[in-house]
């Protein structure tokens, strides 16, 4: 944890200066544990996170538009919107020293003033809006009454400050710390320093330990004041705003730590213009934060992954019940045999006789016989389980089939989602999914987001030959059949989800050049991107086909050749064209 109360005071002082006065201009949920503000503050705009995730709390600016990643308006986004947004920032506040908590004061021209408490504790972390008089409007996560509540967080409830932790603030008193904290001579100092100390975090800690010791894995043995001491001078760094951000990186140069200050005890520092671009280093690996990433549409798309994953999950789960009802091969005719057998032999039958041994020139037939049933009705019920059979040889097959073209579909889903750029592009992922009839839910129709109006890229080759590229099932569509002519080049990647690609050459002889750019953005546009030696199917537009049945999209074609590529963009070698170009 480098989130600490000493890197929020940093936080805190950035935030007075680059935002203070300025206008909150828009209010997003980029998950459901975080609040983005867009605030114009000195002739430019600015974008605040505040998160509350339980493995990431934390407060910084970032440098791209946070975006909405949560398709329903939540109570408190509605309130946010009513008191917040059009709102000045009139005070960034710090209420308790040595905790990490914060207050934002905003003044609302129609509204007046409101308090945003941002809490990043970890797994309590919590966003909790307050009105003049101290009462809660609503927060992020609402705690209810009940024996593991440390306090009641509901609309109406009066708002309090987290309770105090039973620790001593981080100032040399060495002999009060020692009688109240007992200390375990063999542990490290730095967890001594984390068990006495408010407003400690384990880099805070280590490194306080390093400046006093010149070894952060020292033990409590000794040493233990001067830590303490060393701690102490960090913490005058909250008084003089003497901050020095940074991270650290490890060898291949991965950020592992941030800080407000110059850290020695790790690897490489390197200093950061400010506390948020530091801390944003750290959490731009998606691994760090799933909410947060170098993505700035990574909330919206990855609960768009979550129902392309759920219908791929119910599409396999069909299969498996398709293979478990199909018949062996014949089984029908056997059991049909059986019948026949059994109908024409049925006055030979005893009444306890358990089987039927019919002679045969290849051999014999054993019919097994039910005691409780007559052998008409014995007979009857095999007639109707071969019919059933037969039916399902028929069926299953063309069910199978449907099912694979499913699975296609909603991994070229899977790539267009990925491949998307916009909010747009992925919200048109969703609105497949749900055409294709994937979706069990409609969309909330207070969900504002644009339709999919996106179109297919184009290229020019050095040979002045236009190339459409596809990026997703309905620009797939608009490339193959309404672009491009019958004697056009197309190209797709082999076995697998991707783009269709056009040259528009009319027939006309092209260079070996052409055809291998156009077959790296096929490439590159696809599942394979980044892999060496494509194989990428090439053939004239006339010899493709829309699939029978099958979604958009889908295709099939034939006289195709197969050249192989690099997945990569040929971005030198061709010029995009802008819209007005077409």
């Amino acid at each position: 944890m480098h989130f600490d109360a000493l890197t929020l005071a940093a936080v805190a002082d950035e935030l007075r200066e680059m935002l203070e006065g300025g206008r909150v201009q828009q209010v997003v949920l980029p998950d459901s544990r975080s609040v983005g503000l867009e605030i114009y503050a000195h002739r430019q705009r600015h974008y605040l996170l505040l998160s509350a995730h339980p493995l990431a709390s934390r407060v910084h600016l970032v440098q791209q538009k946070l975006r909405r990643g949560v398709p329903k308006e939540t109570p408190l986004l509605l309130l946010l919107r009513k008191y917040v947004r059009g709102a000045a920032l009139a005070d960034v506040e710090l209420p308790v020293p040595f905790e990490r908590v914060l207050f934002l004061h905003f003044q609302h021209p129609r509204h007046g003033i409101s308090t945003l408490a941002i809490e990043p504790i970890g797994r309590l972390g919590n966003l909790i809006l307050i009105n003049p008089a101290g009462q809660i409007l609503d927060a992020l996560v609402r705690v209810p009454p009940g024996d593991n509540a440390q306090r009641v967080l509901l609309p109406r409830r009066s708002y309090e400050l987290p309770p105090p932790m039973d620790k001593l603030p981080p100032i040399p008193v060495a002999s009060t710390c020692s009688r109240d904290f007992p200390l375990a001579t063999d542990e490290p100092l730095w967890r001594s320093l984390l068990k006495c100390c408010a407003g400690v975090s384990p880099t805070l800690a280590r490194e306080a330990v390093w400046r006093a010791t010149g070894d952060a894995d020292a033990r409590t043995g000794q040493g233990f004041a001067d830590a303490q001491n060393a701690l102490a001078a960090l913490w005058t760094l909250a008084a003089t705003a003497n901050w020095m951000p940074g991270i650290t990186v490890d060898a291949h140069d991965h950020v592992i730590a941030f800080a407000p200050y110059e850290l020695h005890f790790c690897a490489a520092f390197k200093p950061t213009d400010s506390i948020s671009e530091a801390i944003a280093a750290f959490y731009a690996r998606p691994e760090r934060d799933a909410s947060f990433s170098a993505d700035e549409y990574a909330g919206m798309r990855g609960q768009v992954a979550a129902l392309v994953r759920q219908a791929q999950a119910r599409v396999q789960r069909q299969q498996i019940a398709l293979a478990q009802d199909e018949p062996e091969l014949g089984e029908a005719r056997r059991v049909r045999t059986q019948a026949e057998w059994l109908l024409a032999l049925a006055s030979q039958i005893e009444d306890a006789q358990t089987e039927l041994v019919v002679p045969l020139e290849e051999g014999s037939l054993t019919i097994p016989l039910d005691t409780k049933r007559s052998p008409l009705k014995q007979a009857e019920r095999m007639f109707k389980r071969a019919a059933k059979l037969e039916r399902a040889a028929v069926f299953i097959p063309k069910r199978r089939a449907q099912l694979e073209a499913d699975q296609a579909f909603l991994q070229q889903l899977e790539t267009d989602l990925h491949l998307a750029q916009n909010q747009p592009e992925i919200a048109g992922v969703r609105e497949a999914l749900q055409a294709a009839g994937f979706l069990r839910q409609r969309p909330n129709p207070r969900d504002k987001v644009q339709p999919d109006r996106s179109q297919p890229l184009r290229f020019l080759s050095p040979e002045g030959f236009l190339i459409l590229v596809g990026r997703n099932a309905r620009q797939n569509e608009i490339v193959t059949f309404k672009e491009a002519g019958r004697d056009d080049l197309w190209l797709h990647v082999r076995d697998a989800p991707g783009a269709h690609v056009i040259i528009r050459c009319g027939g006309q002889p092209l260079h070996a050049e052409t055809r291998r750019i156009a077959a790296q953005l096929a490439a590159y546009f696809s599942q394979q991107r980044g892999e060496q030696g494509v194989p990428v199917a090439v053939t004239r537009r006339r010899f493709v086909t829309r699939m029978p049945g099958r979604r958009l999209g889908q295709v099939q074609f034939r006289n195709e050749e197969t050249i192989s590529v690099p997945a990569e963009m040929p971005i030198t070698e061709v010029r995009v064209l802008r819209e007005n170009e077409k």
